[in-house]
């Protein structure tokens, strides 16, 4: 078996290259996600360059967790991506997102024009905070093939972003100019999907929802329109904000549905609107509760995690054990715990 390659160390963390014969369906980080749908979640790179103070995965460079990062060889992940689509059986949307910035990864312009030339693939999205974009990345992006950018910014003023996104760095001036910019001179078009973090922007999402219906968001995708809202999760192994409560799912939707009626602006759209369709699913190899052999591969994503396979290369599992007693290549018989999405977790 060939093991990951570590490539450098980013923020006191290792940095693997993920390639074959490692599976690239099984693991929340990267790879592919599969959830029933016309809709394949590919995650090329786990790294990000901020450090968002609501992070529910718990990235970047203030991450607290996190013990390795990952990234997928370009050439592999492809495969990957084409067989799946064979699997699904119709054409299907590839979203390039993850649990960091999908543009961390060095080959990302290669990947998606490699993307663009699949059989049935209809669309190519990206998610990002935009902090690394500039006119010459985008033109680009959408030069190799991208048709649509998920900008994930929550408001437009800019110290209120620079402390929603933990970097001192960050723009969101710079961000709107591009993006302005972008749609009169690419074929991109951008939806905003801002996260709301109670008590601290909720009067700011009316900002966005100008900018969106002022540039005319969405018309080039033929959505009705372009701001997806997303609410604040707190996840245990993600950040948490003091002094911030939590909204429930009941009260979320209540305040859209007030917004939507003050702006005269959609903002709950049905998966159907915005080209979400069930498709046949990947199967899943694994029953919860079932022992199976697995080979760790290398330390995990997360403490007390390690990478796993099973011994047929079907999977790739994530193995907790605590106990710090797996070592590299040792067969061990993991529980399977969780095997939603075809995302594994075991436990020794």
């Amino acid at each position: 078996m060939k093991d990951p390659r570590r490539l450098t160390k980013i923020y006191g963390r290792d940095v693997y290259l993920i390639k074959s014969p490692i599976p690239l369906v099984g693991h929340v980080a990267f790879g592919i996600i599969d959830r029933g749908t016309n809709v394949l979640q590919v995650r090329p790179s786990t790294l990000c360059f901020h450090s968002c103070i609501y992070c529910s995965v718990d990235s970047g460079p203030q991450s607290k967790w996190r013990t390795s990062e990952f990234l997928v060889d370009r050439e592999w992940l492809v495969r990957w991506i084409e067989e799946m689509i064979k699997i699904k059986g119709v054409k299907v949307e590839i979203l390039l997102d993850g649990v960091g910035e999908p543009l961390t990864h060095p080959e990302i312009i290669k990947l998606i024009k490699d993307i663009s030339k699949i059989n049935n693939v209809k669309c190519i999205a990206l998610e990002t905070h935009g902090g690394s974009l500039s006119k010459k990345l985008v033109e680009r992006l959408s030069n190799a093939g991208l048709n649509r950018i998920n900008l994930s910014i929550d408001t437009l003023d800019r110290e209120k972003a620079r402390i929603l996104t933990g970097s001192k760095w960050y723009d969101v001036r710079k961000i709107i100019n591009i993006v302005e910019w972008a749609y009169e001179n690419t074929n991109l078009d951008f939806v905003l999907t801002p996260v709301i973090v109670p008590g601290i922007n909720e009067n700011d999402i009316e900002e966005l929802i100008e900018f969106a219906k002022q540039l005319r968001l969405g018309n080039k995708i033929g959505w009705p329109s372009a701001v997806l809202v997303q609410k604040l999760e707190t996840h245990k192994y993600g950040r948490k904000i003091d002094h911030v409560e939590e909204w429930n799912w009941r009260r979320f939707y209540k305040w859209l549905k007030y917004l939507e009626s003050k702006t005269h602006y959609r903002l709950i759209l049905r998966p159907e609107e915005i080209g979400i369709r069930k498709a046949k699913g990947l199967p899943k190899p694994f029953k919860l509760g079932e022992r199976v052999p697995l080979i760790i591969v290398e330390k995990g994503w997360l403490k007390g995690e390690f990478l796993a396979v099973d011994k047929n290369y079907r999977r790739t599992i994530t193995l907790i054990d605590t106990s710090k007693k797996a070592s590299k290549g040792k067969i061990v018989l993991g529980k399977i715990i969780r095997n939603k999405d075809n995302i594994f977790l075991a436990k020794r």
